[in-house]
């Protein structure tokens, strides 16, 4: 407990939930939602942006014109027609994909911006708060002060009176020395 010359008793403070300004944005922390379909769709759209998905499509594409001009399957000839319809299908799905994730994501940061400005809105007054406590202390610091030289100077005052009484009292009565 923390007394003051002036208040009562403080209770221990509990401890700040940082997040308080986050919780009300957290139904945007999945892209697509929380389902099993909206789990797979996110990673889907997670995984187009990876080197691993280039690379793999690249090989893919290599093996398929390889495989077709060399002579191995007669699947897709030139110009690659049934390809050029595997690109559009794959477009088809993963254009959609990718801006609603974006969309989302920018719903995100939005949230987030605006929960870190009640965030530094709240500090910036717990603040100011506390610069005016500080003042507040220091005034009061400093009429203690004064008071503290105040009353040391009457001291010091009744101790030389005192002083002064002592001697004048051990002169009145005191025998003469002999010599």
């Amino acid at each position: 407990m923390i007394y003051s010359s002036n208040q009562k008793p403080t209770q221990p403070i509990a401890p700040a939930d940082h997040l308080r300004f986050h919780r009300a944005h957290e139904h945007l922390a999945p892209t697509f939602g929380t389902d099993r379909f909206a789990m797979r769709a996110e990673a889907f759209a997670r995984f187009f942006g990876t080197p691993m998905f280039l690379g793999a499509q690249t090989l893919i594409v290599l093996l398929w014109i390889v495989a077709n001009v060399s002579g191995l399957v007669h699947f897709d000839l030139y110009p690659f027609i049934l390809l050029n319809l595997a690109f559009s299908l794959q477009a088809a799905y993963a254009a959609p994909l990718i801006l609603l994730a974006q969309t989302r994501q920018a719903e995100r940061d939005k949230a987030r911006t605006e929960a870190d400005a009640k965030h530094r809105e709240a500090l910036a007054i717990l603040a100011n708060q506390d610069s005016k406590d500080m003042l507040r202390l220091l005034r009061q610091n400093t009429d203690l002060t004064s008071a503290t030289n105040a009353l040391a100077a009457r001291i010091e005052t009744l101790t030389v009176e005192l002083h002064r009484h002592i001697l004048k009292m051990d002169g009145v009565g005191a025998v003469p020395p002999s010599a």
